[in-house]
């Protein structure tokens, strides 16, 4: 596909992260004014809620709200037809005023309300480099990984949105003569995408993969913070739990699968095949170029499709108990590695568990000290233009003892 020209002209540029092609969805406010939901549009933002009011699409008035979920509500095929209408609004050459605000003014808020977290671990490399630090190489990838994907539930109330600040957690870690409690002295990001949940399951039903897929809305950049000394001390025998629970940034734009269709690709190779419930007729994951950085220096960069399982999968095992699902669940991918240090989504395998020190602006760094800015980035390439996620940013701030 190429570039669909549009009659914002910052749209048409090929280094814009917002062309027609995409049309992100997110929730924003001007000063005095209550957040509404919008699309990114080139270096500006259409206000669906005025869009509505004027009587140019019809969400059933769900995008005056403060967050996407009622308009995820109404459906896929609802999805399908705004999409459709705000193209044919937002082409190059149509007529009529429509409610645009510039982006420099808007505030831009948490883009759904996150009714539930649950985190996954589906890069083989990451997997395998984390358990060999953790427990050995001889462990370090449990029996089951290559069998099903792996996850834990992480905290709603602690997920926030691009640009708030992360306070550095304490936490009881292992010291030499017994626990200790300290601020965190491993703090480290974890590069990763979001699949936000757009329909509801019911309690005892199975989801399958194909079902599953079309239950996700889209996707936002995920940085799931993670104390690393806190994590080793506590995981087992249950897993992580304060050590991820001090926050989780998600960027402000919900970039949709529809956006994404044109760049499917299939995952990482299978060591071994999968069961039924868990085999996908196409593939599901996407070739999007992401990376991390730090204070602006871009520290690593490498590609989803080097993942293991795809969304739909994690959501369709997620249901595999008869767990049910609901509008504004947040998947996170796990932490997206490649096979080398340079690809690498978090400091604990650059680092190599805190062995091997990385150049940030010229200094020695073996995780995150307080003042520290972590970004996130993701895009897609295609013919003369990109599907950008936007920026997925988070400063930390001192522990309070």
């Amino acid at each position: 596909m190429a570039l669909l020209r549009s009659r914002v002209e910052s749209a048409n540029q090929p280094d814009c992260s917002f062309p027609l092609n995409n049309l992100p969805y997110g929730v924003f406010s001007r000063p005095g004014e209550a957040p509404r939901c919008g699309v990114a549009i080139g270096d500006l933002i259409l206000d669906l809620a005025g869009c509505e009011a004027q009587g140019l699409i019809d969400a059933g008035g769900t995008f005056a709200q403060p967050q996407l979920n009622g308009f995820m509500a109404l459906g896929r095929a609802r999805w399908g037809a705004v999409r459709a209408r705000l193209t044919e609004l937002l082409a190059e050459g149509a007529a009529g005023d429509l409610p645009l605000v510039a982006m420099a003014d808007a505030t831009l808020h948490l883009p759904i309300r996150v009714t539930e977290y649950t985190d996954f671990y589906a890069s083989r490399h990451h997997a395998f480099n984390v358990g060999m630090l953790f427990r050995g190489p001889e462990n370090a990838l449990p029996p089951q990984w290559t069998h099903m994907p792996i996850g834990y539930n992480g905290r709603a109330s602690s997920v926030v949105v691009s640009g708030t600040p992360i306070r550095r957690p304490m936490g009881q870690v292992k010291g030499e003569a017994g626990p200790e409690w300290v601020p965190c002295r491993r703090l480290d990001l974890e590069l990763e995408l979001g699949a936000v949940v757009g329909a509801d399951s019911r309690m005892g039903e199975r989801v399958g993969v194909e079902q599953a897929e079309a239950m996700i809305f889209g996707y936002v950049l995920l940085n799931d913070w993670s104390a690393r000394d806190v994590q080793a001390w506590e995981y087992q025998p249950l897993g992580p739990f304060q050590s991820k629970a001090l926050g989780t940034t998600i960027g402000a734009w919900v970039v949709t699968q529809a956006a994404l269709e044109p760049f499917r690709s299939p995952g990482a190779a299978r060591l071994n095949p999968l069961l039924p419930y868990l085999a996908e007729e196409r593939p599901g994951l996407y070739d999007l170029a992401v990376g991390w950085s730090m204070n602006g220096q871009v520290m690593a960069r490498t590609n989803f499709n080097v993942m293991y399982y795809s969304s739909a999968q994690q959501l369709a095992h997620h249901t595999s108990s008869g767990c049910p699902m609901r509008v504004g669940d947040l998947l996170g991918s796990g932490t997206i590695s490649g096979p080398s240090r340079d690809q690498a989504g978090a400091l604990l395998e650059m680092t190599e568990g805190g062995k091997l020190p990385v150049m940030v602006r010229g200094e020695p760094r073996l995780f995150i000290e307080d003042g520290d800015e972590i970004g996130l980035f993701a895009e897609a390439q295609g013919d003369g233009y990109r599907i950008g996620f936007g920026p997925c940013l988070g400063r930390v701030l001192p522990a309070r003892p």
